[in-house]
């Protein structure tokens, strides 16, 4: 069964996610946590990029071990778990939670035995989706089945989030909006895509403005139900 899908970012007025190149500066920027904990999603997802901000380790050495490409867990008991995108096994971790929220990578059947070895070893939890690109919607199914994950929260960057809603995934769209702007080439889109998907366009039928929330301080949070095409093919 598909988990309710939410994406939840935090923008400028011109839509850039990078709190640091925004003017005036700190606008708004401590309520991500709080409509995080609020949403109360049973997993987070984030794409390689973003969770490469968080690791801490070194590409895993080496290994003769020839290891199967099934799903395996470190934990299933977790109140939340973090998941993160990395089809080819870039992300060498130096841990095995993110906030207290064991990680769970989403991985291709391409990646090396060396790269599975590394992370049994750190108690970093992995599944497949896909032979060497990874599919979304089984990303989804494997979580609700393996993991009993029924909300999730698709927290960035661009291009993890314009998958996600090129793939017609994506139910709710919870936007925190600052009173600041970038205004400079370079920062990353809250939306976003890469070159070979730039022409793929999301199979969106609706979007309803559920609620306006103001956070003080010109801060709003906008929530939006998203109708899709359900006879759109993910891909």
């Amino acid at each position: 069964m598909k988990p309710y899908v939410i994406c939840l970012m935090h923008s400028s007025l011109d839509g850039r996610t990078h709190p640091s190149r925004w003017r005036p500066k700190g606008a708004g920027t401590d309520w991500f946590e709080k409509i995080h904990d609020e949403l109360g999603g049973d997993a987070w997802v984030i794409g390689r990029v973003t969770g490469a901000e968080f690791a801490k380790g070194k590409p895993y050495p080496e290994t003769t071990t020839k290891i199967p490409r099934e799903n395996w867990f470190a934990r299933r008991d977790a109140k939340t778990y973090g998941v993160v995108l990395d089809a080819r096994g870039k992300i060498g971790w130096g841990r095995s939670d993110i906030g207290g929220d064991p990680i769970v990578v989403v991985l291709t059947e391409s990646v090396p035995d060396s790269h599975l070895a590394g992370l049994r070893g750190e108690g970093v939890s992995y599944i497949f989706a896909g032979k060497s690109e990874i599919d979304l919607a089984l990303v989804l199914d494997v979580l609700n089945r393996e993991l009993g994950v029924k909300r999730l929260l698709v927290e960035g960057g661009g291009v993890a989030n314009g998958a996600f809603l090129r793939a017609g995934l994506i139910d709710e769209f919870n936007l925190i909006l600052s009173p600041a702007v970038d205004g400079a080439q370079g920062a990353p889109f809250v939306f976003d895509s890469t070159e070979a998907d730039s022409d793929q366009r999301a199979p969106i039928t609706a979007m309803t403005l559920e609620s306006t929330r103001d956070l003080g301080g010109g801060v709003l949070l906008l929530r939006y139900l998203i109708k899709n095409d359900p006879h759109a093919v993910a891909k």
